[in-house]
């Protein structure tokens, strides 16, 4: 993988390339919105962007490359987002659910179709570079993964969750909630989500999550 996102200031060291990186994932993620993966090619994040096809390759070594940084920047805004409400949660067991309950909900963009679509876009996506570059993959979830890691830390050592490999418990968890989640998004692709189901899929996750780390 040419570029991520946790990569820009060292591997370029220059202000003007760590802007145009931003900007081919912000229209990117512009394009997933309005038309889905058929709208996202790289000649329409040219047009869109108004970069020269010389500069996007500069940046990425082609399409893959640019959905695995919008992979990362997604999942590092959650993790950053969840560290946040960790915090607040004060206890390990609840900062879980939060993220649990969370992941499943912040996906929706709360109604939106555009969201929807895009999310349903991501998850193809997400599927596919499993199997193709699951390296690169794993880079971009590692952010998400390592907060839940911590957390469950914190609840072994607490004696609230069970003991265990924090990490593989972690990655266990996260690819649980993002499995079922594949499934539920592809399923409502093209539509406006509900957000009453979703929020009882939520709890119904969470439910099965904690069943399987409480002590």
């Amino acid at each position: 993988m040419a570029t991520i996102i946790s990569q820009e200031t060292s591997s370029f060291g220059s202000d003007d390339k760590v802007e145009r990186t931003q900007l081919l994932v912000r229209t990117a993620n512009e394009l997933l919105d309005e038309n889905g993966l058929e709208g996202l090619t790289i000649r329409a994040v040219l047009t869109r962007s108004g970069l020269a096809r010389r500069a996007f390759y500069e940046q990425f070594d082609g399409k893959d490359d640019l959905v695995l940084a919008v992979f990362e920047r997604t999942l590092r805004f959650a993790a950053d987002h969840f560290s946040i409400e960790a915090q607040k949660a004060g206890d390990p067991v609840e900062a879980l659910r939060r993220i649990v309950t969370g992941l499943v909900l912040g996906q929706l963009g709360f109604g939106s179709t555009e969201a929807g679509r895009r999310s349903a876009a991501l998850s193809r996506e997400h599927l596919r570079l499993a199997e193709s570059r699951p390296q690169d993959l794993q880079v971009a979830i590692s952010p998400l993964v390592a907060l839940i890691a911590e957390q469950i830390a914190l609840g072994v050592e607490k004696g609230t969750l069970r003991s265990c490999d924090a990490r593989l418990q972690a990655s266990l968890l996260y690819n649980f909630v993002a499995a079922t989640l594949h499934v539920e998004l592809l399923a409502e692709e093209g539509g406006v989500p509900d957000l009453g189901k979703r929020k009882e899929l939520a709890d119904a996750i969470w439910e099965f999550c904690y069943r399987a780390v409480i002590a």
